[in-house]
């Protein structure tokens, strides 16, 4: 048995181990010894004993018996031991074929055996190796897939945002100038058939609006684009402005609105106004277009709960009622409780779809109750929180600093300036602002409205958001880096609808929020709150300007006038100056520059002009060079916007 053999056999034994070998040798040496035993004792009863005989027989014996034991080593034992290592190996993981006796035995048949269980086992191991790296490449490349697939379907929800975002601006803005125009018209004088034509589109264009914002709203939620906002108001107002805008409705088809608001119900909570309202409307909208006869019934109750307050809404008509098989799927998209429905009444089935999903986005409950033929009632349930600030009574809006006279019949009412890069909008602003007394100046991007505000004072600013060149947000940010116009107000007007628009909007310095389609009441509405009582004329210039011409509008006309005319030959004395050089003149012109700049409150170019001067007379012909190609930029944007500032007044 060699060492490494032994050693490896010898590990974890027991202690009453017996090799085989051992075994042989002592039942071979005590089978020799009992027959020579046997034979001395024949001979000792004999009387005749060979003592040398026996004791070579003896020696024999013994002999025999280590023969025997070493031939029972090499044809048994060591097989076994191998037999045994291999074993073990397997047991310690390791797959190796054994070393087999050529006995022709059994132990040579169980040794071959043993090594086609170990080729066995390496096979079942490689497969199952195979197999793992099968799999885990598998694994791999479906994780993979999973990644590109979540990409493709972040790009895809990115896309459709941005596709909403888009869709929202370019229909909002065209139907911003239908419903605009047509309320300016109505403003005017007509006869009974232009204003029942009119009243007819407008009815048209709402309806074609409230199916925009249908579609838009779905999709903001299903994509969840929505956000709730969380601000107090009053709960009051809002029940009574939902009610107010469906009166009409209800009056041309005689039916009987009636709201009762319970005497616990708080006058400002804190929720999401638009989308109470939003809810509210929907309901009464629903109830209204079922409604052919009788009354529709608004209540609003408290109900008290575990963890705080719910406010309960009650929409009631005595419409035609839903079946009760129906009712279940009312609140699908694009589902009404009767295909003939739609025929006969209208709509496409997104009311109560988008109304549903508005209360679970509040975490409440909507539920109805309906007979076919008596009516139906829709109860929705939302947790609210009572706000303890209330608003004092006869509070006005904050005022900003920068205001302007009330409005007047004359056009010289407080200066607003309409950041807007569409035409028909544009139109629209201006027209109904004229009409109730503002001055109105219009900018086509953000940097016409940036060079407008060096030249003019202004009450308000309304900015669009998305313009070329410079957009509303981006220009909104350097007019709040400047601290002139740190209280300034300025108020989006955007046909952007989707969520986060107002929160970015406000976040890059905007005071108010205004959403296309404009509301012309809304719109007044709004300017209103942020122009107030002021003795700052419209229309004029900033800073040292501003007190020259206070006493006499008429002088600065003039002198803008005076200031355009005198502007090319200016530019063309300055470079002959520098060409020269003629510093002294230079000095010269360029002072005279700064103090009609000053005079016209052109501040940005009367800047220039000094730093133009102050060179001169510092002889730095690379700064003169540099501050005269400032001194030309400066002054053909002032240019510009004189222009336009005394077309507007002409």
């Amino acid at each position: 048995m060699t060492p490494s053999l032994r050693t490896q056999s010898e590990r974890a034994r027991p202690a009453s181990f017996r090799s085989l070998s051992t075994k042989f040798f002592v039942f071979t040496a005590s089978l020799l010894f009992w027959v020579v035993f046997t034979f001395l004792a024949f001979d000792l009863r004999q009387g005749h004993v060979d003592w040398v005989k026996w004791a070579l027989g003896g020696v024999l014996v013994f002999v025999a018996a280590a023969g025997l034991s070493r031939f029972t080593i090499k044809l048994l034992a060591r097989p076994l031991l191998l037999l045994e290592e291999g074993i073990q190996s397997v047991g310690e993981g390791r797959l190796e074929p054994i070393q087999v006796s050529n006995t022709r035995d059994e132990i040579e048949f169980l040794g071959n055996s043993f090594n086609h269980m170990i080729d066995c086992l390496n096979a079942s191991r490689n497969e199952v190796r195979q197999n793992q790296e099968l799999l885990e490449e598998r694994i791999r490349i479906r994780t993979e897939e999973l990644e590109h697939a979540m990409q493709r379907a972040q790009a895809a929800s990115q896309a459709k945002s941005e596709f909403l975002a888009n869709m929202s601006h370019e229909l909002r803005t065209p139907m911003n100038g239908v419903l605009g125009m047509i309320d300016i018209v109505l403003d005017g004088p007509l006869t009974a058939e232009q204003r029942e034509q009119l009243e007819t589109s407008q009815r048209c264009a709402n309806s074609l609006l409230s199916l925009l914002n249908d579609i838009l709203d779905l999709s903001k939620i299903e994509a969840g684009k929505m956000v709730l906002e969380r601000i107090p108001f009053d709960i009051r107002a809002l029940i009574d402005e939902a009610v107010r805008a469906h009166r009409p409705r209800a009056t041309h088809k005689g039916i009987t609105v009636s709201v009762d608001v319970a005497h616990d119900v708080p006058r400002r909570i804190t929720a999401d106004p638009l989308r109470i309202r939003q809810i509210l409307s929907n309901l009464l909208s629903n109830a209204m277009k079922f409604t052919e006869r009788g009354s529709v019934k608004v209540r609003v109750l408290r109900l008290p709960q575990a963890s705080g307050h719910e406010l309960a809404f009650e929409v009631s008509d005595t419409g035609v009622g839903i079946p009760a098989d129906k009712l279940s799927c009312i609140f699908e998209k694009f589902t009404q409780a009767d295909g003939s429905i739609t025929r006969k009444y209208g709509g496409t089935g997104l009311g109560l779809a988008i109304t549903r999903k508005l209360v679970d986005m509040h975490e409440g409950r909507i539920t109805v109750e309906s007979e076919p033929g008596k009516g139906s009632t829709f109860r929705v349930c939302l947790p609210s929180s009572v706000c303890h600030e209330q608003s004092p009574a006869g509070a006005e809006p904050p005022i900003a600093e920068f205001s302007g006279l009330p409005p007047s019949s004359d056009g010289n009412g407080p200066a607003i300036l309409v950041v807007e890069d569409n035409h028909v909008n544009q139109k629209v602003v201006t027209a109904i602002l004229r009409k109730r007394g503002y001055h109105v100046d219009v900018a086509n991007h953000g940097r016409e409205a940036l060079e407008y505000l060096d030249l003019l004072a202004y009450s308000l600013i309304l900015m669009d958001v998305q313009m070329p060149i410079l957009d509303g947000l981006e220009t909104t940010r350097v007019i709040r880096r400047d601290k002139r116009f740190a209280n300034l107000p300025i108020v989006a007007m955007t046909a952007h609808a989707m969520s986060g628009d107002r929160e970015r909007c406000l976040a890059a310095g905007m005071n108010g929020y205004l959403a296309k389609p404009l509301n012309p009441t809304t719109l007044v509405r709004v300017v209103e709150e942020f122009v107030t009582q002021s003795h700052l004329p419209a229309s004029h210039v900033q800073d040292s300007g501003r007190k020259e011409i206070d006493a006499a509008p008429e002088v600065l006309l003039g002198r803008q006038r005076t200031f355009l005319q005198a502007t090319p030959p200016l530019v063309e004395r300055l470079h002959a100056c520098l060409h020269e050089p003629d510093l002294p003149g230079l000095i010269e012109e360029a002072n005279q520059l700064s103090l009609s700049a000053e005079k016209i409150g052109a501040a940005r170019v009367a800047a220039a002009a000094r730093s133009l001067e102050q060179s001169a007379a510092a002889r730095d012909l690379d700064a003169l060079r540099k501050h005269l190609v400032t001194v030309e930029h400066e002054l053909e944007i002032a240019s510009r916007g004189l222009a336009r500032s005394l077309q507007t007044t002409h």
